[in-house]
């Protein structure tokens, strides 16, 4: 006679969390193993459930299939001749003709050959010499009050004082913190150079440059506010903490990009409370694209904001809950693809906000509506807390903001563009390793803005500091604007 055992609610919970932890240790295993041995993209295929893997049990090997020879005739192949890359037509030349020995007198010039070799020059250090001629007039100094020597005045410098010009100041920063060179490796390249500059001097230099460039990121920062489409993001920075020998605090960069502008906006704050969202949007109204974090929620509650979703986060979601639940985080993942194959498709016909809105509601609000259906079906998939579970809630409780961009042309499907803009700062994170007081995370803000939103507008970033550096003294304050970069004229 079979025994009936009879569990109590109080032994269910423990083994539903037990169940829990053990798919969140296995999940935390999987995003290990990805990282270390993944690739680097989230796009990819699932694996084959039925496919071998490289750590299951060994299987008896399979006999030695029979040999059999076969012999044939075919026509050899030509050698071919090995295709050289093509070197991009706006790089300059520099042409160099080599002449054959012992041309005899009646040779005839019938062609030439040319072939086109890539060379480097590296950084040339140079004195920039500035003199001024001095003139005396012997009529003018016998009139009262007037000055009997004449002078040119000495060109705008970017720093009074200093014996660094704009070029110098521009490639210590650019080398910083678009190449994430610490100062101790740009000065042994100084060394290399010919030219010895101490650590310090370079810190105080970067200084000095931030105090001037602070009015330009004051109107940066305004231009990005007037937009009406901001998507927001936030990343960690260590800094270190000058009350503890040693220590470090970890502070914040909150990012806002203007993908209308092609503009970003980092704010540095010293945490991740919502002060920071509530106090840089406190004059912001309009479309805000972000995560699901809570501290946005102060600004998600006004009635002059509307509210969007990532659709990359609920993505990512879903293929973190692979390991726990194969089969529903592929029906997942299968049905987002399909949004984002709509989505490539418009950029790369780059389609106009109008146009990609019409084939938004022609194409992607059906494939959301299916997905709204299945996450509705399998709400309850999985036990309480495990991965599969929280996708689903999570994709569920920011549905309005996910499935709102189908109404707006202009509005992306992701976060993505953001999380681009960060990710320099993830680079020069594990170079420089931590900004040196509050202070200095501050100018770091400040430069990576600058710095990220050259790259969005495929700017130069050392041409356009230089053009900066070198008219920023002279230029009005009303003319600021002009000197942004996606203003920048070459």
């Amino acid at each position: 006679m079979e025994q009936q055992v009879t569990i109590s609610k109080k032994r269910l919970e423990e083994l539903e969390k037990s169940a829990a932890r053990v798919d969140k240790l296995e999940q935390q295993i999987q995003a290990l193993m990805r990282t270390l041995y993944g690739r680097s993209s989230e796009r990819r295929a699932f694996v084959d459930p039925n496919q071998l893997s490289l750590f299951e049990e060994e299987t008896p090997p399979a006999p030695a299939p029979e040999k059999q020879q076969i012999s044939y005739t075919r026509n050899k192949p030509q050698k071919k001749k090995p295709v050289r890359a093509e070197l991009p037509a706006h790089l300059p030349r520099k042409e160099e003709i080599v002449e054959p020995d012992n041309i005899p007198e009646d040779a005839v010039k019938i062609g030439e050959e040319i072939t086109e070799v890539l060379e480097i020059e590296v950084p040339k250090i140079w004195v920039r010499r500035i003199v001024r001629p001095k003139y005396a007039s012997k009529t003018n100094s016998e009139k009262e009050g007037v000055s009997g020597v004449v002078i040119a005045s000495l060109p705008e410098l970017p720093l009074p004082r200093s014996i660094y010009g704009a070029s110098v100041l521009a490639y210590i920063i650019v080398s910083k913190y678009v190449d994430h060179l610490p100062f101790y490796r740009q000065r042994q390249m100084f060394s290399r150079y010919g030219y010895q500059m101490a650590e310090s001097t370079m810190g105080e230099a970067l200084n000095k440059v931030c105090r001037l460039l602070r009015p330009l990121f004051e109107q940066l920062r305004l231009e990005v506010l007037k937009q009406h489409y901001l998507q927001a993001d936030e990343s960690t920075i260590k800094v270190q903490d000058s009350h503890k020998k040693g220590a470090t605090h970890l502070g914040y960069f909150w990012a806002y990009h203007g993908p209308l502008i092609r503009a970003v906006v980092f704010d540095y704050l010293a945490s991740r409370a919502k002060e920071g969202p509530n106090l840089f949007l406190q004059t912001f109204s309009g479309l805000l694209q972000t995560d699901g974090y809570k501290g946005y929620n102060d600004v998600a509650a006004r009635t002059d904001v509307t509210m969007f979703a990532c659709m990359a986060h609920a993505r990512r979601k879903f293929i973190e809950a692979e390991k726990n639940d194969a089969q529903r985080s592929k029906q997942a993942v299968d049905m987002i693809r399909k949004l984002y194959k709509i989505e490539s498709y418009c950029r790369e016909e780059n389609l106009s906000y109008e146009k990609r809105l019409e084939i938004r509601k022609q194409e992607s609000k059906p494939i959301m509506d299916e997905f709204k259906q299945w996450l509705d079906e399998n709400s309850g998939a999985g036990v309480p807390k495990s991965s599969i579970r929280e996708a689903i809630n999570y994709t569920l409780g920011l549905w309005p903001r996910l499935q709102r961009y189908l109404s707006h042309g202009e509005v992306e499907i992701d976060n993505n563009l953001i999380e681009n803009t960060i990710r320099p700062i993830a680079l020069g994170r594990k170079n420089y390793l931590f900004a040196g007081s509050h202070d200095a995370a501050q100018n770091a803000a400040m430069i990576y803005s600058f710095m990220a939103t050259c790259k969005l507008n495929k700017i130069d970033p050392d041409k356009w500091l230089v053009k900066v550096l070198s008219e920023i003294n002279e230029t009005k304050t009303s003319d600021l604007h002009k000197l942004l970069p996606f203003n920048f004229k070459d």
